[in-house]
């Protein structure tokens, strides 16, 4: 392989060997001198007055160190940070502080801490602390919740509802009066998308450390921005930002989970800068599932109107989004921001009306899960696509081919309000249904149900917004940075200010470096997650990274490429004009023979006397990279299901997955990036669903009631892909992290409504609900 052709080239990932064999750094893996350990006391309800805490008999327990409560903390260590207040939020209503003071809103949430010399003891003395609750009742279904005489999570608002978006309706009420006065149809349904769980391999943990010689505060933590958790724990701690520094090791998954400033965080650096030692808090597994923040739970009106010709006139959404009980840093924004601008996906819908309200309950607090509002925002269309298919007698693909946005209407506005900037959608449909053999499936079909099986194929063509970033988008800027360094020898040291966490981009990074300076992958080493040597970035989620920071280093790189030249052409005696880059050596045009390599002008670059008057030594580059818009990946997913008549079991036989991301840079990572995307997918479609008692009992507090896909569940995937490059960055590159979960569900949905041969069913599609429909209607 030609070292300058790295872009595009299926490289291995560089960082596996070193945790497939048990040599990476995780959190827990941190173990420093004197180490404490931290465990909290967790509300058993779900709502409740604490009308007093009594920690003597905790306090006095061996092994224990300190125990602190709510009134311990007040003053010294600040509220969960909220990125966009809105509503009442802007009142104060829903702040969360360090513990909880007055009331418990949640099961799960903490009401003390313990520290202690192990973590055994520290758990062992959690039951010591004695709390008279004073049970209330609970607010668990969103829609209940809204009621005037709904239990109250902040009476002084005297209501759960946060804000609300409720626009005219003029125009839609037009346009569907006009549809049906020409003979369309307008179809209304309800839409669940159930309560998620995140599920990350390695659970939330944090270590921190306070060396009061210099007033350092160093804080291990398993998160997907090291820099925003470095900043709100200088806000709530009140330290400066030079005096705090926050190392983010390996990260076993964080599916947007790990986005999230935790209370936990806070409470470790309050109690390692009082007590003077380390402290370390590791999560387990059940409160994983009660407190790590859940994802989607979602409910949706929806209203659509089409010609009886199958073309989409107008589309209503009302949407409630349960927040939980308190909001976290996307919690109150996920669906109007994120998946509102798509609501139309694909098609080209000339009115659209949107409304919603954002709700409290007695839950754990939401927040981004991979895809965030938009894996809910796809459910609506391609459900409705569906949905209409149906009532109009018309192939579901059909339907979509004559809605989508054309190729010359790009770029597009949408009635939503989003700006695609490229795309083209039907060659993806059309890919995906030759791969399936769609009429032979169809065909199949058929001859099933003669014979009396249920069999079932779903379509969805998605289209997905992402690499947020543009200017002006968030308070703080969501820009990405890189600082890229080439040694005197000719390594490449890159400094980024994203943080990978599994998607692969030590090796990506390094294809995109490798490829513009032509030299060997194995020349170039990227660094991430230390915000004491990488350069301020905004994290890793929403499908970015690849966008923004493979962009500031692509760019970073341009500059640093040119100033080679410059040196090279001093060297060379030649115009800086002339010289060219190629196979890592600068040399003549024309005369490839007068050249000198990549690792000489490095070296020239550090050595002073050598360079030419005004070329200041040394080779470093540093660059901040804010897009003017964001991104707009897109593609088909096909689901071929066989539901059994007897048991009421749906089995996945075939998923076939066209996507389009732009420039691939390494193919192997798109796929596996759309592997596990469509395995969460699916995973909410057939199985996963968190779950809560009248009285706001977490009922899915283990894996053995949180059900997950495994292997067997799962078809081999078919997978491919078309490429419209995005004009929004230099490299042309799309997200691909969020895709497989976005253009999974609704297919698989649509597959087992289409087996049933019913409108619609509500996630998730179990044997026991599947058998009921069969067999009782």
């Amino acid at each position: 392989m030609s070292i300058a052709a790295m872009v595009g080239a299926p490289v291995k990932r560089r960082e596996d060997p070193r945790l497939i064999t048990g040599q990476a750094t995780y959190v827990d893996d941190i173990k420093l001198a004197g180490m404490l350990h931290m465990a909290f006391l967790r509300s058993p309800y779900g709502h409740a007055r604490i009308n007093s805490i009594n920690t003597e008999a905790a306090r006095n327990h061996p092994g224990v160190v300190a125990v602190y409560t709510a009134g311990d903390l007040k003053g010294a260590v600040g509220t969960v940070p909220v990125a966009v207040p809105l509503g009442k939020l802007t009142e104060g209503m829903g702040v969360r502080g360090p513990l909880a003071e007055g009331k418990v809103r949640f099961y799960g949430e903490a009401v003390a801490v313990v520290i202690a010399d192990d973590p055994y003891t520290a758990r062992d003395a959690t039951d010591l602390i004695e709390v008279d609750y004073e049970p209330l009742p609970a607010a668990i279904d969103v829609e209940k919740a809204m009621q005037p005489d709904a239990p109250l999570l902040y009476e002084e608002f005297g209501t759960n509802v946060v804000f609300g978006i409720h626009p005219p309706t003029d125009e839609i009420d037009k346009a569907f009066a006009e549809t049906q006065a020409n003979g369309g149809i307008v179809s209304k349904f309800r839409l669940e998308n159930q309560r998620l769980a995140p599920v990350s391999m390695e659970t939330r943990g944090v270590v921190a450390e306070y060396r009061k010689a210099d007033k350092t505060l160093t804080v291990w933590c398993s998160s997907q921005n090291p820099h925003l958790l470095r900043n709100n724990l200088c806000v709530q701690v009140g330290l400066p930002q030079h005096q705090v520094r926050v190392i983010v090791p390996e990260v076993g998954g964080g599916f947007g989970a790990k986005i999230n400033i935790y209370p936990e965080e806070a409470v470790a650096a309050f109690a390692a800068m009082r007590i003077g030692r380390a402290v370390k808090w590791i999560e387990d597994r059940s409160e994983n599932l009660a407190v790590t923040t859940h994802g989607r739970d979602q409910v949706d009106y929806v209203e659509v109107a089409a010609t009886k010709e199958g073309k989409v006139t107008g589309l209503k959404v009302y949407g409630i989004s349960d927040l939980g009980a308190y909001s976290h840093l996307f919690t109150n924004v996920v669906m109007i921001a994120f998946g509102f601008p798509v609501s139309c996906g694909a098609y080209d819908i000339p009115v659209v009306h949107l409304s919603a309200d954002t709700v409290f309950t007695n839950k754990t607090p939401t927040d981004a899960y991979r895809g965030a509002g938009r894996p809910e925002a796809t459910y609506i269309i391609e459900r409705s696509m569906d949905v209409l298919a149906r009532e109009l007698g018309m192939d579901p693909a059909e339907i979509r081919r004559r809605n989508f946005v054309q190729p010359d209407q790009f770029p597009y506005k949408s009635a939503a309000g989003a700006v695609y900037d490229t795309g083209n959608y039907e060659p993806a449909l059309d890919k995906a249904l030759a791969i399936a053999d769609y009429k032979a499936l169809r065909a199949e079909q058929a001859q099933k149900r003669a014979e009396g099986k249920l069999m079932g194929i779903g379509i969805a063509s998605y289209i997905e917004i992402c690499g947020f970033g543009p200017k002006g988008s968030a308070p703080m800027g969501l820009y990405e940075s890189a600082r890229v360094r080439v040694e005197e020898a000719g390594t490449v040291m890159v400094y980024s200010g994203s943080s990978p966490h599994g998607q692969g981009e030590e090796t990506s990074f390094a294809q995109i470096v490798a490829d513009e300076f032509t030299i060997p992958i194995d020349n170039v080493l990227i660094m991430h997650g230390d915000t004491d040597s990488t350069p301020e970035g905004r994290g890793t989620y929403g499908s970015r990274t690849i966008a923004l920071g493979g962009s500031a280093i692509f760019n970073a790189v341009q500059k640093l490429k040119e100033k080679m030249k410059q040196i090279a052409a001093h060297m060379l005696e030649a115009s800086p004009s002339d010289v060219t880059l190629e196979d890592g050596k600068f040399s003549v045009a024309g005369s490839p023979q007068k050249a000198v390599s990549f690792a000489e002008v490095a070296q020239a670059a550090n050595h002073s006397n050598t360079l030419a008057p005004g070329v200041e030594p040394g080779l470093e580059s540093t660059v901040f990279f804010e897009p003017e818009a964001c991104l707009f990946p897109f593609g088909t997913h096909i689901c071929v299901v066989d539901v059994d008549k007897d048991t009421g079991e749906a089995k996945l036989r075939r998923f076939i997955a066209v996507d389009d991301c732009g420039r691939q840079i390494n193919p192997l990572l798109v796929q596996g990036q759309v592997h596990g995307g469509i395995a969460q997918g699916v995973g909410q479609a057939m199985f996963e669903g968190v779950e809560y008692g009248e009285d706001g009992q977490l009922l899915t507090a283990t894996l053995m009631d949180y059900a997950m896909p495994i292997a067997p569940e799962l078809p081999s995937y078919e997978l491919d892909h078309t490429v419209t490059l995005t004009t929004v960055n230099p490299l042309g590159v799309k997200g691909v992290g969020e895709a497989g979960t976005i253009g999974s569900t609704p297919a698989v949905a649509n597959a087992i409504a289409d087996a049933l041969g019913v409108a619609h069913v509500d996630m998730p599609f179990k044997a026991e609900k599947l058998w009921k429909i069969i067999h009782q209607g």
